[in-house]
């Protein structure tokens, strides 16, 4: 693995004299603290339609980002030009947020070690063939179409990146990280006369090729993508009404990312504009949930060595036993609430500003078998895979939908079910948790979070639980599926 404290330093001929001039020129008409985002960033995609090669692309984009803090406000300004002018051109525009006494010097630059190292990759993705990437591309085609014949159209893409960063702030401190990512997904579509449904898998991570061997071969996210698309072809239309959901492991903690996790950000919180606001040490979920957010999982999509503030990452309880313990902090939020960093200062590219941001969230497993919580529910819905969602974040309130779904009747899994959306809202489902499965899962490898305009890879992940009562969406009144 090359050694990311040299890269900007061997490359671009960064030095500690030329980083202090930078950071002098960030606070040259005033300021409390300044940053600079230096990034290196080389790619490349493939994506196979109709079993042809579509597209196939390599690039490397480059650039730095420079921060200026003075109280509330935060200028910033970028160029993807490393010249030493364009950098210090660059300075002097975000200079111009701040105002007062002009602070021309910096506490003396030092290099911290990085304390840990959660994807040690041998041999990055973007230093393997092209062909090696395209093979398993067309493994993972072929696969989905042989699943069965009523599979009629297959996209595979890959992509993965290697991200070369080093941030060097006004506090003396240059940090430095290399990160890698892979992914592999899979769409496929499947008909029967009239009929189509969709069904999508992948998986992927911060790893190398190794990662798509055995349980997690090509093949196994084809085969996946395909039952699914063939499952919903025989589904029936979704009950609508209040019932029991229960939620399988995994990919369905989508919902606390987006419907909970973004609520626990520090800037909506400080900013008083949370449902969570101002409720720290209060109770808000039932007393078996325990919610964290976790940068240290090796090798998961979600993890950094540190954060993109240079801040290391850690493990940090938000929910525990359904009392509210804290907030996801950046150095911009920590500081107004005299609080300390999470480790979640977290930006999509050095075009972007840092903000609070999840890396992977997830709620601890519980002690009941999944079984059980099944066996427990008289008529309701298993929801197993979800699709796209809408969250409003100041009440909480969530629209999903189930992209795999199941009914419940009798305490057994029966007929699938299509069109079933749930209805609620992130803290009132909380507290309506009565059960928790003793299979914690985390999802493939695939989540991208979206936020301001920001897209930043993440993980998420629950065990099997049970909610007591939640509003289904669906297109069938309850007694055409039984539900009393």
């Amino acid at each position: 693995m090359p050694n990311p404290d040299r890269f900007f330093l061997e490359r671009f001929g960064l030095t500690e004299a030329s980083l202090s001039q930078y950071l002098g020129a960030a606070l040259s008409v005033g300021g409390e603290y300044a940053d600079l985002y230096f990034e290196h960033t080389t790619s490349s995609s493939l994506l196979v339609d109709e079993s042809l090669v579509k597209t196939a692309t390599e690039g490397i984009s480059m650039g730095c980002g420079v921060r200026v803090v003075a109280g509330e406000q935060t200028g910033y300004a970028y160029t993807d030009d490393l010249a030493p002018e364009k950098i210090l051109k660059a300075a002097k525009i975000a200079a111009r947020i701040a105002s007062g006494p002009a602070r021309v010097s910096t506490v003396g630059l030092s290099t911290l070690e990085a304390g840990h190292d959660f994807y040690p990759v041998a041999l990055p993705s973007t230093d393997r063939d092209l062909a090696d990437k395209l093979e398993l591309v067309v493994r993972a085609d072929v696969a989905a179409r042989a699943y069965n014949p009523r599979i009629k159209q297959v996209r595979v893409t890959y992509g993965d990146q290697i991200r070369h960063v080093l941030n060097a702030g006004s506090d003396g401190r240059i940090v430095a990280d290399f990160q890698p990512l892979v992914r592999l997904n899979v769409f496929t579509i499947a008909q029967d006369g009239s009929k189509l449904q969709s069904g999508s898998s992948g998986g992927g991570g911060r790893v190398g090729l190794e990662f798509f061997s055995e349980e997690r071969a090509p093949e196994h996210f084809a085969k996946e993508a395909a039952r699914q698309a063939i499952v919903q072809l025989d589904a029936r239309e979704a009950p609508a009404g209040e019932m029991e959901v229960v939620l399988g492991p995994g990919w369905p903690g989508i919902l606390l990312h987006e419907a909970i996790g973004h609520g626990l950000e520090a800037d909506f919180n400080r900013k008083g504009i949370s449902v969570f606001s101002g409720r720290i040490g209060q109770r808000v979920a039932s007393e078996i949930c325990t919610v964290v957010d976790d940068g240290t999982i090796p090798a998961r999509r979600g993890s950094l060595n540190v954060d993109d503030e240079g801040e290391p990452t850690q493990k940090t309880v938000l929910i525990e036993k359904g009392v509210l313990r804290g907030y996801l902090q950046d150095r911009l939020s920590a500081g107004i609430l005299k609080t300390t960093r999470t480790g979640n200062g977290r930006r999509e590219s050095y075009e972007h500003i840092p903000m609070p941001r999840m890396t992977n969230t997830y709620m601890l497993a519980g002690t009941d078998a999944p079984e059980d919580i099944i066996r427990s529910v008289r008529r309701g819905l298993y929801a197993v895979n979800f699709g796209g969602g809408q969250v409003d974040i100041t009440n909480g309130k969530f629209v999903f939908s189930a992209s795999e779904a199941y009914l419940i009747e009798d305490g057994q899994v029966t007929a699938p079910v299509k069109g079933a959306t749930l209805i609620g809202d992130g803290p009132t489902v909380l507290t309506r948790v009565t059960a928790l499965g003793n299979d914690l899962k985390l999802d493939p490898g695939i989540g991208t979070c979206g936020k301001d305009g920001q897209s930043v890879p993440v993980g998420v992940g629950i065990p099997t639980l049970k909610i007591s009562q939640l509003t289904v969406g669906g297109t069938a009144p309850r007694s055409a599926q039984s539900f009393t």
